[in-house]
């Protein structure tokens, strides 16, 4: 090969290479340079596309996506992010089943993202290489009401950067946003921070999303955990490539009528409620079906902005406005300020907050956002805590030991202060086994210290606030040398000394005391000595430095909040810390060899109150110059080839003897500038890839396997060493770094269904299932059982006298039958059907006896009547309704137990229950007699408006049940119950 004529056929190399990519049919779009870019892969399965059409899905995605795109795009955020789509694929039928595993959303998710990496582009540098990919579907991958699942922290990984979501209307924009959140970084608010007050404002990351289109907002918390994480994602950081998608309207909302909007929310038949209209079409969506147009639904949400809702008018956040092309723009205004919340610590400092919504009035057309900042803080509690000082970082990192692993073990956890100024609001912990230093993966708590070389500047939020010895924010007011807080160093004194001693036994030898308050400690051996320095705590009598056991090694570390520095050069130890000290720390050497004697030279600054006695070994004296800068070496060159530049390193040098010391003994002001030359002029060599071995394979049979190996481009060095360059230099075809493996059938395994329910409601049955293999009767193993027995409740002797109630014949209602009070009412008609069970379908999730509950939906279907339905938490009273105003469901009504509030309050026929017994269902069914042979509308609809609504323990295969909930509520809220795996949220 040729050599590169150094720099400048490098440059021409990458030049050629920049004008091909120009040269492309796209070309990429400019960013900011505070700008992220998430290019998405785009997955819709069978069920989306069916539901849309083929002619009108593309633009109903783009759509959402763009909406996706403007909630990224919200201030609050703190950070701007594009959502940028750069590929769309529609599955067909058969993907799309073998994807969507019902009832088990963790294997959903795991063959969603596997499908997702097998559909990457091998090059990077590819127009539709991907960062991200979000996967649509209508099929229920998990318990009922569960709206997304995605891995966390996993942005830019090859497998893990994907997020499954149901698809339900436009308001999925917003499971969308929140799932890809996670994959950000981000937690829920509320739980593990201090933001669950924001929740019902309509954070995006709220447990149980509340966001609509006229009111969403990122949390505090959201913004700060985005920031811990979005540097490390250097997939985001190049410009995306433009595409040529269908050009969309600004406001969304003008392709699609309320109608539509219905209709994606609710299904095939919705349209806009119609039963009455005293209310803004506007401020929320219902819908209603025709077969019933009383019983109207909504999501609490508003239509699309653009949306129109009468002639000449269209919806803008929440509001019917005419469509004035020149209609005055509205700027946006702070609302009230909340009241301040809790102090984030009891003394030594903390922070407490408060914040406010631009909402007073909210910007519509156009208008200004509110100017300023959401959120305000105050210190507090800002007097020293009374005990032993206690260093608040350490307090942080020892709350680990019991339950942060590092590198598969546990560690006691140390106290770092990181030497990147932007990192040291995260919390960084030193292992004291190990001395490595590992990110805990959250924020220093609110007050603790940006830096042991400041005591008064805290981290606030993950940003370090600069605050001063006055303790005011903002403050420049600094102490002196001293302490003195504004002082003007009059009130110092430095005390110097050398103390000499010759160690006649092994065993710690003390030399001398430096006390409590001194600053700017140096201490250094006069020549070198086999001896080692060791410092101890006189106050707790424990080991500072070179404590028994401990390997004496150049270090740096902190002890109860104070940062010191070790080091050990041409067998010469020097000890410095700038203090305060809290304690005596009495300073001592180890003896190594007897008859060899150990000179230490120390010098520290004090107030002079506390000026210790003067005696023959240490003196109090003003500074005398008797240190220099001397050039001491030079730095590394910056390029290992090609012509490169080093500076000279100055080191601090006592007159005396011309010996190097502490630079903490010279000025830093007199240090010369460094002084600049040429170095490695060498010609580079040219660049070539290298390829590493091949990792194991990921499947051992089937068709998906593949392996993967580390392709980089490499540069030689003279040396014989390589260096790592970026891949644009390396020229000639790239190796392939992914190829499959494995691809072999795979031995076929019995598959087994669920079991049915038991054939009798009393004393035992039995139960059975269907077992299936796959490949005819070649299957591994053993046959799994298809019958088992079951026990149920001893029957009762009372015989049966007949049915009780004319609803015990109805179809709809056999379910029950094994409640014990539902089949002693219906004990005819329940034995009659106990031995007419059909078996269940493979797949199919045969309902247990803990789920069999009454569905207030089934009394309608039986009596072929329209009523309306009852939400869990509302009950509606028979005589009461107002004249021609429908009762509202809310379909994603809050299912917390302390949300008592009806959120159809303001209708008046709707109050908070009564406590709830599923007795209260036997007692109505005794109201009607099992011989009447008429049934009047009114009472059929006020019997169901009555009927209490028992949530459900629902059991699906592959996940753990949920809490109890009502089923329609449940449909529209996002559920997230815990996994096997803690890696992944939901």
């Amino acid at each position: 090969d040729s050599l590169l004529g150094g720099l400048g056929e490098l440059s021409s190399l990458y030049s050629s290479v920049e004008q091909q990519l120009n040269d492309t049919l796209r070309r990429r779009r400019h960013a900011g340079d505070d700008d992220y870019n998430i290019e998405v892969l785009l997955g819709v399965d069978d069920s989306v596309v069916r539901f849309h059409g083929k002619e009108h899905v593309q633009n109903y995605l783009l759509t959402l996506m763009n909406i996706v795109n403007e909630i990224y795009h919200d201030e609050s955020l703190g950070v701007h992010i594009n959502v940028v789509l750069v590929r769309m694929i529609m599955l067909g039928y058969a993907k799309s089943i073998s994807l969507i595993e019902r009832g088990n959303p963790s294997r959903s998710l795991e063959n969603v993202c596997r499908w997702a990496y097998q559909q990457q582009k091998s090059d990077p540098s590819h127009s539709e290489h991907h960062d991200h990919a979000i996967f649509l579907t209508r099929q229920d991958f998990g318990p009922a009401g569960m709206q997304g699942y995605a891995p966390v922290t996993g942005m830019c990984h090859p497998v893990r950067s994907c997020t499954l979501n149901h698809e339900d209307g436009f308001s999925s924009a917003f499971v969308v946003a929140h799932e890809t959140g996670h994959v950000l970084g981000m937690e829920h608010d509320g739980q593990g921070n201090r933001c669950g007050d924001e929740t019902a404002m309509g954070s995006v990351m709220a447990p149980l999303v509340q966001a609509a289109f006229h009111r969403y907002h990122w949390s505090r918390c959201s913004g700060q955990e985005l920031k811990r994480y979005i540097h490390s994602y250097d997939c985001l950081l190049d410009d995306p490539f433009e595409h040529d998608w269908p050009k969309l309207p600004e406001l969304p909302g003008i392709n699609y009528s309320m109608d539509e909007q219905c209709r994606f929310d609710f299904g095939v038949g919705y349209k806009m409620c119609t039963a009455f209209r005293t209310f803004d079409p506007c401020k929320q969506l219902w819908c209603s079906h025709p077969d019933n147009p009383y019983f109207c639904k909504t999501k609490k949400g508003p239509p699309l902005d653009g949306t129109e809702c009468a002639p000449g008018k269209w919806c803008y956040k929440g509001h019917c406005m005419w469509k004035n092309a020149n209609q005055l723009k509205q700027d946006g205004n702070w609302g009230a300020w909340t009241k301040f919340g809790s102090c984030s610590r009891t003394c030594g400092t903390g922070v407490r907050f408060r914040t406010r919504q631009c909402n007073n009035p909210m910007p519509i057309n156009g208008g200004e956002d509110c100017a300023g900042v959401n959120f305000e803080f105050q210190l507090c509690n800002t007097e020293e805590c009374p005990k032993h000082f206690e260093d608040f970082r350490a307090q942080q990192c020892q709350q680990r030991n019991s339950h942060f692993e590092y590198q598969s073990s546990k560690h006691h956890w140390l106290p770092y202060e990181h030497p990147d100024s932007h990192k040291r609001c995260h919390l960084y912990c030193q292992s004291r086994e190990t001395g490595d230093v590992a990110y805990m993966k959250q924020l220093a708590h609110d007050g603790t210290r940006c830096s042991y070389k400041d005591p008064y500047s805290i981290c606030v939020r993950g940003e370090c606030v600069k605050v001063g010895c006055d303790k005011e924010i903002g403050s420049n007011k600094a102490e002196d040398k001293c302490g003195v807080c504004g002082g003007d160093n009059s009130h110092c004194r430095t005390v110097k000394g050398t103390f000499t001693r010759t160690p006649k036994k092994l065993g710690y030898l003390k030399m001398f005391d430096i006390p409590p308050g001194a600053r700017h400690v140096f201490i250094q051996e006069d020549e070198a000595s086999p001896h080692f320095l060791a410092i101890k705590n006189q106050a707790t009598g424990h080991y500072i430095l070179n404590g028994k056991g401990e390997e004496a090694r150049s270090r740096s570390f902190i002890d109860l909040g104070v940062e010191w520095e070790y080091s050990i050069e041409d067998d010469i130890e020097t000890l410095h810390t700038d203090g305060p000290l809290h304690d005596t720390v009495v300073v001592l050497i180890i003896p190594r060899e007897n008859n060899t004697r150990s000179s230490l030279t120390y010098k520290y600054i004090i107030h002079e109150d506390s000026v210790p006695t003067i005696n023959s070994n240490n003196v109090l004296q003003e500074e005398t110059d008797t240190f220099e800068w001397a050039l001491k070496s030079w730095s590394q060159c910056s390029k290992p080839c090609g012509g490169g530049f080093q500076y000279t390193k100055y080191g601090c040098r006592r007159k005396s003897d011309n010996k190097m010391v502490h630079r903490g003994f010279c000025e830093a002001s007199k240090k010369p500038k460094p002084i600049r030359r040429m170095c490695n002029l060498q010609e580079c060599t040219r660049p070539l890839w290298a390829a590493e071995e091949w990792e194991y394979c990921t499947k051992t049979c089937g068709n998906s396997g593949f392996q993967l190996r580390t392709v980089r481009c490499v540069q030689p060095l003279h040396d014989g060493a390589n260096r790592s360059v970026h891949f644009k230099y390396c020229s000639g075809e790239r190796p392939e770094s992914r190829r499959p493996c494995n691809r072999v059938p795979c031995p076929a395994h019995w598959k087994a269904g669920p079991w049915s329910e038991c054939s009798v409601t009393c004393g035992e049955g039995t139960e059975t299932r269907q077992i299936t293999c796959r490949a005819g009767d070649r299957c591994d193993g053993e046959k799994p059982e298809a019958v088992r027995v079951c026990k149920r409740a001893p029957c009762n002797d009372e015989p049966c006298m007949g049915d009780k109630s004319i609803f015990c014949q109805m179809e709809v209602l056999a379910r029950y039958c094994s409640i014990p009070g539902y089949n002693k009412l219906c004990c005819e008609s329940c034995n009659r059907r106990s031995s007419t069970l059909p078996p269940p379908f493979l797949t199919e999730a045969a309902e247990t006896e803990e789920a069999a509950v009454f569905d207030q939906s089934d009394l309608p279907r039986a009596l072929m009547a329209p009523t309306p339905a009852v939400p869990h938490h509302t009950q509606l009273l028979p005589g009461r309704s107002s004249p021609g105003r429908p009762p509202f469901a809310e379909e994603d009504a809050d299912t917390s137990p302390s949300n008592t509030k009806p959120k159809g309050a303001e209708f008046p026929q709707w109050r908070a229950p009564q406590a709830r017994k599923p007795s209260r269902l036997f007692a109505l069914l005794h109201q009607l007699p099992a011989n009447s042979s008429s049934l009047r509308p009114h009472p059929a609809l006020a019997l169901a408006a009555a009927l209490p609504v028992v949530p459900a323990n629902n059991t699906t295969a592959g996940a753990p049940s949920p809490p109890t909930t009502s089923r329609r509520s449940e449909k529209h809220v996002e559920k997230r119950w815990p996994l096997r795996s803690s890696a992944v949220e939901r």
